[in-house]
């Protein structure tokens, strides 16, 4: 399979390596400094794009990949409160592909489906609150992360009792606390930390004055990630539409 990498940092470099080790090939590398390659033929020939940056440029990313004709898988989050209507209208009804994921490790995919599971237990347990804690990088721009919204969201679908989360502290990098778990009984809060190289750790936790119960999965590294967005391009080469780690693995 021809794969094109957009963005080459350290996420980028480590797809390269597995996604060479599987046996694939890059054909274009796009970072910041060759943007004009989103139309080279180099770029056009790939069959799926893998795309790794920020918030800030993710959006541009996919409508320039899909100006191309080029699938797409992305980890990139921070873009949907704005553009995620219309990029699932261009992938759902505009001939467009996208797999997207605020996480690809095949870890979290379980810890996901874990996460709905107890909450859909624990809609039977009203004397337990749930909260959720994130701690991230350093480097990291969003908060709360992707991956924290994800999960946010399979609590909802579940616990009837909770209709919205929102955004609880922020522990800064300097050490500085902003914001508060205070809410509404409807609504939980998802706090964020944001220290040193850490690469992601979530914690879920149901809270009553008995006792409590807590999950956790705690990243070791990129390998996991890197790992879950090949797979991801290799799934997404024989299919269409918007797609995520549902389609992948089916739990």
């Amino acid at each position: 399979m021809k794969i094109a990498l957009i963005g080459y940092g350290k996420m980028g470099k480590e797809i390269e390596k597995i996604a060479v080790a599987r046996g694939h090939e890059i054909v274009s590398v796009i970072d910041i400094d060759n943007q004009q390659d989103f139309e080279s033929a180099a770029f056009k020939s790939a069959d799926v794009a893998i795309e790794f940056t920020n918030p800030m440029v993710a959006y541009q990313n996919y409508i320039k990949t899909f100006a191309a004709g080029v699938k797409l898988v992305s980890g990139s989050t921070g873009w949907l409160e704005e553009h995620g209507e219309e990029v699932k209208r261009l992938c759902t009804e505009g001939g467009k592909t996208l797999f997207w994921s605020s996480n690809f490790s095949l870890g979290v995919a379980i810890f996901s489906a874990v996460n709905k599971y107890l909450a859909s237990i624990m809609n039977q347990f009203p004397a337990y609150e749930v909260s959720m804690v994130e701690t991230h990088h350093v480097h990291k721009l969003d908060a709360p992360s992707g991956t924290a919204i994800t999960l946010a969201e399979g609590i909802l679908e579940n616990l009837t009792r909770k209709d919205k989360w929102v955004k609880g502290t922020l522990i800064a990098p300097d050490g500085t606390v902003s914001g508060t778990v205070d809410c509404e009984p409807n609504e939980f809060p998802v706090s964020s930390i944001r220290e040193g190289e850490v690469p992601g750790i979530h914690t879920i936790r149901y809270e009553s004055e008995a006792d409590s119960i807590t999950i956790t999965h705690d990243a070791k590294g990129r390998k996991g990630f890197a790992l879950g967005a090949v797979l991801a391009a290799e799934y997404t080469a024989t299919h269409e539409g918007f797609l995520g780690m549902s389609d992948l693995f089916q739990f």
